[in-house]
Parts: structure tokens; sequence; C-alpha cells
């Protein structure tokens, strides 16, 4: 939990009571105060505990009872109430809540069902809770189905087949990043001695799912492409490698979506003369628009009317229309199978989290040596999504200050978030309208023999910035240095 300057966070979930676990108590203490003040009651869970203000719940849950609650507890909930909140990762340091119904509950506890899992099979879940994946696919999915799920606290590469064939298991889920790095694991000779026949996931390069099914043997990959908050979702019921779903009469009459064409300079749909969307041909790259009806929602953020109304997209076919944006480009193919492509505006994707660069450019300016600071992404050979590089103008009389930046980099930043290289400027490259230019940036890399700027690497050993040198780039280059 961090201290953040600046306004106080808004409160938008508003929780009435608060659970966590003994090793999150110090943390929990720290803001223990400002709970109180709040009205939140505080929970652990643990027989006992002496902090004032922390209740131990362990000892209630023991003694409650096993008969049903009372169905009237539950008589003004339906469909389209309120389930949960899930924070997405969208926007680095102020993540949204997006509001989660039943029924979108409900229909994310079926994917398994779409996937084929049945009730025998074993289900490992090592992605976090905190996600749609893990816990509405994943656990919802699984409680559905009526299988048996293998929880693990945290994904690992060298124990992930050892835990397979530990615990039978049957389905797995991934995000692109975990297969790669089971991909980079070295090679064994019972690679292909397990019981997994299902993997359901999204993100998957298309390299590292070929090099995947023939080093792990058949499974069926099911890859999908979906948002939290957003109404339009694919699946990949086939077995054609790369693509996120394909394109279904009764899917689209259903959940009416289109790609209409997009202008990645100016980050905005391309219109005609008559100010509607022109939409993308067949195998053309366009931003994915699902339209908001009774039967597909866009219901928003919970307590952020702002960032909700920036989602919609109105006039998109016919004058009047409202389209949820979702921000992401796609491609539908002669055959109709669907593509990723990327996103779009300002947020990139790294280790599969989204990282959105106004924050991220935010925490870089509070450094005391620090002007300026043009925040982007840039695509490492061999690794999914793009890594995260700034670049950044100098006070005046300052020298970029490796140990100052790291601090608080480190301090407001999880770690998939922090600039991993900073290139220092003269001046940054605005447009007319004064935005920050990125394009040619993004393209330039971090290479030092093509960059005459200063260039610097987060190095996580030293706990500090350090100059970017040919050894570094090339070690780098060679996955020699982790990133």
């Amino acid at each position: 939990m961090h201290t953040f300057e600046g306004p106080p966070p808004q409160r938008c979930a508003l929780v009435k009571a608060f659970l966590f676990l003994a090793e999150q108590q110090d943390a929990v203490e720290e803001i223990l105060p400002t709970l109180r003040e709040q009205g939140i009651s505080v929970y652990l869970l643990s027989d006992k505990c002496g902090v004032q203000g922390i209740n131990p719940l362990s000892d209630r849950i023991s003694k409650a009872s096993d008969e049903p609650l009372p169905r009237d507890l539950r008589a003004n909930i339906h469909i389209r109430s309120t389930a949960l909140y899930i924070y997405t990762s969208g926007t680095t340091g102020l993540p949204k809540a997006a509001v989660v119904t039943h029924e979108r509950v409900w229909a994310a506890s079926f994917l398994q069902a779409a996937s084929g899992v049945t009730s025998e099979d074993v289900f490992y879940i090592n992605l976090p809770l905190y996600h749609s994946a893990g816990f509405l696919i994943g656990l919802c999915g699984s409680i559905e189905r009526g299988n048996t799920v293998i929880l693990r606290r945290k994904f690992s590469a060298s124990q992930f087949w050892d835990d397979c064939r530990k615990h039978n298991v049957t389905v797995m889920q991934y995000i692109g990043e975990t297969l790669r790095y089971l991909c980079n694991m070295p090679k064994k000779e019972n690679e292909k001695n397990h019981k997994v026949r299902i993997a359901i996931g999204n993100g998957l390069r298309t390299d590292v799912w070929t090099e995947f099914l023939n080093r792990f043997g058949d499974i069926k990959i099911r890859e999908l492409y979906a948002a939290t908050e957003g109404n339009i979702g694919f699946i990949n019921y086939t077995s054609k490698i790369g693509a996120v779903g394909r394109v279904n009469f009764v899917h689209r009459f259903l959940f009416p979506y289109t790609l209409i064409k997009f202008d990645i300079e100016k980050e905005e749909p391309v219109r005609n003369s008559q100010g509607l969307c022109i939409e993308a041909a067949t195998g053309e790259t366009g931003l994915l628009v699902g339209k908001i009806t009774h039967r597909s929602p866009f219901v928003g953020y919970a307590g952020n009317k702002q960032q909700t109304e920036k989602k919609r997209l109105s006039d998109v076919l016919e004058k009047g229309d409202l389209y949820f944006n979702t921000g992401d480009l796609l491609r539908f193919d002669k055959d109709n199978f669907v593509y990723f492509q990327d996103r779009v505006g300002d947020t990139f994707r790294w280790k599969g989290e989204n990282v959105a660069t106004s924050e991220v450019a935010d925490i870089l300016t509070m450094a005391h040596c620090i002007l300026e600071a043009n925040v982007y992404g840039v695509k490492v050979d061999g690794h999914e999504g793009r890594i995260g590089m700034a670049a950044v103008t100098l006070k005046e009389g300052q020298d970029f200050d490796c140990s100052d930046t790291y601090s608080y980099v480190v301090k407001y930043l999880p770690a998939y978030a922090r600039p991993r290289f900073i290139r220092v400027q003269p001046c940054l490259e605005m447009t007319g309208t004064f935005k920050m230019k990125k394009v040619k940036l993004v393209e330039e890399g971090f290479n030092p023999s093509l960059i005459t700027d200063p260039l610097y690497f987060l190095d996580l050993e030293k706990k500090k910035y350090v100059l970017l040198t040919e050894d570094i780039y090339k070690a780098i280059t060679l996955k020699e240095i982790k990133l």
C-alpha cells in the first residue's frame, strides 16, 4: 500500500467491511485510523488479534451455522445488480473499479463449459484472483462446472509441470507471458508426461503458441479476447493458431459489434462527411466497438462518470447510436477468424498488465531533476507486449539523478509499470495541439549505437538507473539480462 502526493483517493467502492490475512497486518495498521474514520469494520482472518479496532474472524466462522441463509437477505438482488468490483490494471496507480454484475459473473463462468471443461476435470489456477481471468473464468467457472480446483499462490515456471503431475491437472489457465516463461525453461525428457488437455487464457503470441504445442503436446488452446468492463468478447473454439475467435452470425446478432477505421496518429476513429465512422474492410486492422444494448450493456466504473463516458462512442454507424470503445485494434480475415493486433491510446501492455503512460509520467516528474516526461512502450525481441521507456527533459542546471529517480519509480509504481529505459533529451517534440509525439521515439527504441541522447537502464541489483552501454544492450538482446 502506497501513499501518494496529490489529491486524496476517491472512495468509489463504498466499502463497509475490510478482510485481510495476517501477512498484511503491518500495512493495514498504517491505514487503520482512516478505515475507522470512514466507519469500515476491519476483520483479520485469524483466531485472535491484539490490535484495537481489528476483529479476529476465524473463530466466528468456525461457529457459524451451516444452514442456508434466509432468502429474504437477497430478495432485492437481481441479475443486473452489482456483484463485485474488479479494479482494472488499465490505469497504473489509479485503477478504475469496473462494475461486475451477477449477469457478467454468470456469463464468465460459462467459458469453461464453452471450452469443453467438465465436472471430472482438475482445474489449475495460478493467476491472481483480483483479475477477471483467475476469479471469474477460473474460480467461478469451476463452481459452475463442479470440478476440482488447484489454487497456487503464485505462478512458478519451474514448478508448473511438477504441480500438474502431482495433482493430475487436466485444465490450466494462462496469460501469454506465463506460457512464454514455460517455453523458456530448460527442456526435459518428461515434458509431455502430464494430463493437461485444455489451456484457457489470452495474450498468447503465435510463435509461443506453436512452440508450446511442439514441446508440451496436444493441448487444446482456448485463446479468448475480453475486457472486464466490456460488452463484447471472443473465444477461439477451433485449433487455428494465433486467432482469438471467429466471427459468428448468431453471436454478432445477439451482441452487435464492428471494426471501424482508426487514425493512429490522431488517436481517434476516422469519420466520413456525415460524421459517421467507417467500417474496416476484411483484412484491415480496425478499432473494435460493441453496440450498447439492453442485452449487451456497458455498466461502466463505480464512482467515475468521467472515465465511463470516455469509453462510450456515439454516431458510429448511424446518428444517435451508442457503442463501447474497447480501445483495442483487431482484424478479421477472409475466413472470419479474429486476430488481436494492438492497443491504442496512451496505454501499452507489459507482463500481462496495462500501463497508462500519463500516470507513469506523473510519477517521473516527482523526481527533483525531471522537468517533463514522455512515457511510451518499446518492443523487445522475444518478449510479449512493450516495455516501459521514457524520454525526459531536466530542470535547468540539473543533471540526471540516477538514485533519486529510481527511488520514486520503485516507491510509487508496480514492477511492471516502472520505465526500464530513460532517454534524456534537450526538449520533447510536441504536436500542434501540444501533445507529446511518441511514434518516432517508439521506432528508435533503446539502441545506444543509434541514439546520441544519454540513455539509462533501470538496474534492479544496483538499485539505481545506470548508463545504458553497448554491453548492457547486447546482454538484453541475448536475454542474459532478465526484464
